[in-house]
């Protein structure tokens, strides 16, 4: 009994059965491509996640969620973290769940994500000065500015279901110090009457 076995022949696409006495020109498969698998797979994935993401039920679920966004959202429902509601100076209100262990500046960077995001999807791209945001606007919760970075909202009194809103404050600026040079200029320019 002979063994069959393949062999390549000189074109790329063929392969011969040597085996029985008898030579048959069989196709060979291509080698698998595993980016289009890829892009397959991704394709599938979105369109299952924004199928998903059409349910009243996860409505509060972000369009493009990030793990943490997952994450801080399944906390929610167990009962580790909390959803907090933001003010806006033109009456309406946001909502941002964040971890129970959060502080100021971790509500901070969720009400920047939430606003971009809402701002993004109504307008298209709007760039927001954040930096001049904080300058001149703070967070209050009881009539008490949340102006501690690193401190801890529950802290402040802040839990589920608890409403804090944005307030005018202006950070005092430090006193800007001229150098030796330029005072040396500016008090010359007295003297010489110019």
């Amino acid at each position: 009994m002979e063994s069959s076995s393949l062999i390549p022949t000189s074109g790329d696409d063929t392969i011969e059965e040597v085996g029985t006495g008898v030579v048959n020109n069989v196709a060979a498969a291509p080698p698998p491509d595993y980016t289009n698998n890829n892009n397959v797979r991704k394709a599938r994935f979105r369109s299952t996640l924004a199928a998903l993401l059409d349910d009243p039920i996860l409505a509060d679920v972000p369009k493009n969620p990030t793990f943490s966004d997952v994450d801080t959202l399944i906390s929610l429902e167990l009962g580790s973290a909390m959803r907090i509601s933001v003010l806006k100076l033109d009456g309406t209100s946001i909502e941002v769940a964040l971890m129970n262990s959060a502080t100021v500046k971790n509500l901070r960077l969720a009400i920047q994500k939430k606003v971009d995001a809402i701002e993004q999807s109504q307008m298209g791209y709007r760039h927001i000065s954040w930096k001049h945001v904080w300058e001149n606007f703070c967070l209050s919760f009881h009539n008490e500015k949340l102006l501690d970075d690193n401190a801890i909202l529950e802290s402040y009194g802040i839990r589920n279901n608890s409403q804090v809103q944005f307030i005018p404050y202006v950070k005092a600026r430090a006193i800007k110090r001229h150098s030796k040079r330029r005072k040396h200029r500016f008090l010359h320019s007295l003297k010489n009457g110019t």
